[in-house]
């Protein structure tokens, strides 16, 4: 479909430049979004500082919502592509919403319990949805600028999102939830009212996800994807463990470092999309994937707050790199009408991550750190070993 772009003069172009106007309908809604995301990373605060549950509950309770959010982009991804694009991100914002202000509003246990694993099964319900929008929209040459200035506006809306979410939470929990249900309503109403309907006409919408699965090289890239994800999993899941246990470093001064990568994104991640859009996707992303592993593996001889800012760098450089690769390469691989399925396998190894990464962390980080951190170097090589040999099926596809 036509559409028509916004233009930007001089250098401003190349960054932001050439993109249909629903494309930014779409990140603007996704900026707003981030900006009020507060309730998810104060949950474990909540629960047992506001709800006064015992540690092992909570954490229980926060496993109920990773069951819910391992099945979300699997049935996502299906919604998206039978009743379409615009009405699965809009209708997931909006059960979003009302399920934080159930949260909110829940003392006993089973009812928190219900509150979250429908939060957790709806919350990023959006993503196969948005992830099929902007292959619709965008033209293939330009999808990796568009999926990473999405990244970028996730994560500049998530660094203010964290900061005021941390302050508000010391005036009273309830702000927190009504600010992102708040925000929920406001991308929903974005997208309803200036993003098309951008499913294909073409519909061979039965079945579930058959014929992703029976695409074998999807289901080798959702592998890679999943090496991947065990890998960056682990800076919300047993980096801050191994910091501030192991290492002896200072709460304060652990997240005084790793605000770097929310900086260096920001700042950086504009200026290269372009060129970075430019390279072979499978070859850029490999070589993204090895930065980081080079990354993670030195956090193993980290001592000082200094040593893990390095670090943070390394594996930041990394990320940028591979960005806005996984959208393209998924929106390269999918039938149009099937865009919606192919991101929510996609997105199911994000999930499987979430679940799996503190699992075998804990443990290798009981063996030692060496044993964590050389593992998951590891892993981020193996990936980048298969994504490289993915890439000559990737470029015929």
């Amino acid at each position: 479909m036509s559409t028509p772009v916004l233009e930007k003069p001089g250098f401003l172009r190349s960054a932001f430049g050439g993109l249909p106007r629903p494309f930014w309908a779409l990140w603007g809604g996704t900026l707003v979004n981030r900006l009020g995301t507060m309730v998810t990373p104060f949950t474990g605060v909540y629960l047992t500082q506001e709800r006064g549950m015992p540690v092992a509950a909570a954490g229980v309770v926060m496993a109920v919502f990773g069951a819910g959010s391992l099945v979300s982009q699997l049935i996502a991804g299906v919604l998206a592509d039978r009743i379409g694009r615009r009405a699965t991100l809009a209708g997931g914002m909006l059960a979003t919403a009302a399920a934080m202000l159930w949260l909110g509003a829940s003392s006993s246990l089973a009812m928190i319990t219900a509150a979250m694993f429908v939060l957790g099964l709806v919350i990023d319900a959006y993503r196969p949805a948005s992830n099929a929008l902007v292959a619709d929209l965008v033209s293939p040459e330009e999808r990796p600028r568009a999926y990473g200035l999405l990244f970028w506006a996730i994560n500049l809306g998530y660094a203010f999102g964290m900061t005021a979410g941390g302050r508000l939470a010391s005036m009273g929990f309830s702000w927190l939830f009504w600010i992102d249900a708040a925000t929920c309503v406001a991308f929903a109403a974005l997208v309803w009212r200036a993003v098309p309907e951008t499913r294909p006409a073409e519909r061979e919408t039965a079945g579930g996800f058959g014929v992703v699965l029976r695409d074998r090289l999807m289901v080798a890239f959702t592998l890679v994807m999943l090496g991947n994800t065990l890998m960056y999993a682990q800076t919300v899941t047993m980096l801050p463990v191994a910091m501030t246990e192991t290492v002896g470093l200072p709460a304060g001064e652990f997240g005084l470092a790793m605000a770097l990568n929310g900086v260096i994104i920001v700042l950086a991640q504009p200026l290269v999309s372009g060129w970075l859009g430019r390279r072979d996707p499978a070859r850029m992303m490999a070589l993204g994937l090895v930065v980081m592993a080079v990354g993670f593996g030195l956090t193993a001889f980290v001592t000082s707050v200094v040593g893990l800012a390095v670090t943070i760098v390394v594996w930041t450089a990394g990320e940028i790199m591979t960005a806005g690769i996984a959208g393209t390469v998924v929106a390269r691989l999918a039938p149009a009408h099937l865009r919606g399925r192919y991101a929510g396998l996609s997105g199911f190894a994000w999930s499987v991550a979430s679940m799996l990464a503190p699992l075998f962390g804990g443990v290798l980080l009981g063996v030692g750190p060496e044993a964590l951190w050389f593992t998951v170097g590891g892993l981020g090589l193996a990936a980048a070993a298969g994504m490289l040999a993915l890439g000559p099926a990737i470029r015929r596809r």
